[in-house]
């Protein structure tokens, strides 16, 4: 459970209806493979020592008897196991039925959880044999043991994470007020359900949807184990269909009809984070409840789970366009409604031929064009320097010719020289003062000429150069509108693709595919033989790395360590362990020095879930101390 991940399991053992000796056995059994798997929450299906199918034999003496039989025969199976586990069965309690989940580990029965919502509706009849659970926890005596019996029961793990597991039935998930509900304000990370759902056209995807909502409305993990193989197919059929979600991800789904054990990671450290951080999520008064305290050994787990190498980019090629146009929409929107506000009828871009003011060309074209403006009154200046090449400064020039926008030209060699010059600044230096007085000079130019005009300077900066502090103050770090300040860096390059992919003109599309294949540069150091001297990557790392590194410690909270493992899980083949640790140590170096040139960036619209504005997401000193954090990493 480092790092706060934690195994988890969801079988369907194949019964015998009324048969709880066999069950019995299939349910060891399927413990015993759980717990070679690593899994620490074991969950069985909704009455599987006995079946669910088992209509008025649940009324016999003799079946209730043999079910207490099978119920030690499992717990004694536990014994020598840290495994929380839940298994399904028929319970008498004051001459009535209880529809329960027995819950197990190591040997002891901990508590039985009763059903809450007995249905009684379409193919079910449960009330002709259940009683309703209740919240309130009594004791009762199982073989001369006093045992726990109610819904109001936590199960809380003694492991840093923060593991505590609460537990519903069934219906108690299609309920309006699911009992999970409570348990998770009461404290439930983890919620289980033992199920017997049959098998319906369609139903199966409303059950992912229920289950994939339920996590995401009480921010947890939720394991659903439903009935399968062995229940009596009389009237209706079970598929086994067993599903893992977190936070609203299905992160672990059996294919019905197969019989199919599922595992997963559940990530309890992630999801503590969003109930911190989400300040409408209720602290309840777990006082209602009866917390049962529970050993586990905080074990390394072997993880199965993914991360995907570029979080901020899905997968899927479909739902890649569809993120790219509403980004772009986003963007474009942002940019209308400051043009309105101000009254402005002209733009000013500083074109390089590189990626971002690629970009944020394109999305002024498309702001203007719902303004109704003419695309001519966007002035795309150029400014080449002494790190200019022919290939950029040609892209540039395309791209404003092509887009339609007024292309300006202004050459800033003779004004930085003479610059340079009353600064006293030698032209051989090649340190950051003759970098940075390129950047400031082209920023001064943008700026004198949008007064000129009565337009607006529209930034070209994405938020991976903010988070890496990798921009000149008061250079390209200020403008009137930042267009991309919430795209990061790996996000731009999808962006741009897209527009190619999608733009009617053959020449555009040619120009923003040789953007895409330029070495991302800021071309402020002379080329060589005319080829670019200076590439970004090469200084400050690969974008790729640090956007995950922004992602997982801005939206997902983690630390430096947990960061490190999932990175090189995640680029295993790409970048050795090494490089990884290399660049991570640079992130957080400059992630928390750069600080102060994000505490004043222009106003710039969000599009997802991480920002880096002082105005939103992230409110952070500027002099905050990264010692910590950086120790961390020295250790790993």
């Amino acid at each position: 459970m480092k790092h706060g991940f934690v195994k988890v399991a969801a079988m369907t053992p194949k019964i015998r209806v009324a048969d709880p000796a066999y069950n019995a056995k299939e349910i060891c059994a399927g413990i015993g493979e759980a717990c070679a798997n690593g899994a620490k929450i074991i969950v069985f299906p909704e009455l599987c020592l006995t079946g669910y199918t088992c209509g008025d034999l649940f009324l016999q003496e003799l079946l209730l008897a043999r079910t207490r039989e099978a119920l030690r025969k499992v717990t004694e199976a536990t014994e020598g196991s840290d495994a929380l586990v839940f298994v399904g069965l028929p319970l008498e309690k004051d001459c009535k039925l209880y529809n329960v989940a027995a819950v197990l580990q190591n040997g002891e029965l901990l508590a039985f959880i009763p059903k809450r919502y007995v249905p009684s509706y379409a193919e079910f009849y449960e009330t002709r044999h259940f009683a309703a659970g209740e919240e309130r926890v009594q004791e009762i005596l199982f073989d001369g043991q006093k045992v726990p019996f109610g819904m109001n029961i936590l199960f809380a793990a003694d492991v840093p994470c923060g593991l505590t597991v609460g537990c519903e039935l069934c219906e108690d998930l299609w309920a309006p007020l699911p009992p999970a509900v409570m348990h998770a304000i009461a404290g439930a990370t983890v919620i289980v359900n033992l199920s017997g759902s049959d098998e319906t056209v369609g139903k199966d995807t409303y059950r992912r949807m229920l289950v994939g909502a339920s996590s995401a409305r009480q921010i947890a993990a939720y394991i659903y184990a439903s009935a399968g193989e062995g229940e009596s197919t009389q009237d209706l059929v079970f598929g086994g269909h067993n599903i893992i979600a977190e936070n609203g991800v299905i992160l672990a789904e059996a294919k019905r009809f197969e019989a199919e054990n599922i595992y997963a990671d559940i990530d309890v450290h992630r999801l503590r984070h969003e109930r911190r951080r989400m300040s409408t999520y209720p602290s309840g008064d777990g006082g209602a409840y009866r917390i049962i305290p529970i050993h586990m050994e905080e074990e390394d787990t072997i993880l199965s789970r993914t991360f995907s190498a570029q979080p901020f980019v899905p997968a899927d090629r479909t739902q890649r366009e569809k993120r790219c146009a509403e980004i772009l929409a986003i963007q474009s929107y942002g940019l209308k409604k400051r043009y309105e506000h101000t009254g402005c009828k002209s733009a000013v871009v500083g074109v390089s031929g590189g990626l971002d003011s690629t970009l944020a060309l394109l999305v002024t074209a498309r702001a203007f064009d719902m303004l109704g403006l003419a695309r001519e009154q966007i002035t795309a200046v150029t400014m080449p320097c002494f790190g200019t090449t022919d290939r950029t400064y040609d892209n540039a020039c395309r791209l404003a010719r092509t887009l339609g926008a007024t292309l300006r030209e202004i050459d800033i060699r003779e004004a930085v020289t003479v610059h340079f010059r009353d600064i006293g600044q030698e032209m051989e230096r090649h340190d950051l003062t003759y970098e940075n007085g390129q950047a400031r000079e082209r920023t001064q130019i943008l700026m004198d000429l949008a007064n000129s005009m009565g337009g607006l300077v529209i930034g070209t900066g994405d938020m991976s150069e903010l988070a890496l502090g990798w921009a000149t103050y008061n250079g390209d770090h200020m403008s009137m509108y930042g267009v991309n300040a919430g795209v990061p860096k790996t996000l731009v390059r999808h962006l741009t693709q897209y527009c190619a992919d999608t733009c009617e003109s053959a020449e555009l599309r040619g120009i923003l595919l040789d953007v895409l294949d330029t070495p991302v540069s800021p071309e402020l150091l002379p080329p060589v033989d005319g080829v670019i001297s200076q590439r970004t990557e090469d200084l400050v790392g690969p974008y790729e790395l640090h956007d995950f590194f922004l992602y997982y410690m801005l939206r997902c909270g983690f630390e430096p360590a947990k960061i490190y493992r999932i990175a090189c899980r995640s680029f295993e083949g790409t970048y050795d362990k090494g490089v990884i640790l290399k660049w991570l140590k640079t992130f957080y170096r400059r992630f928390f020095a750069q600080q102060f040139k994000r505490s004043c960036v222009p106003d710039g619209p969000k599009v997802g879930s991480v920002a880096l504005s002082p105005r939103g997401d992230l409110r952070m000193p500027s002099d905050a101390c990264a010692e910590i954090w950086l120790k961390q990493i020295e250790g790993l």
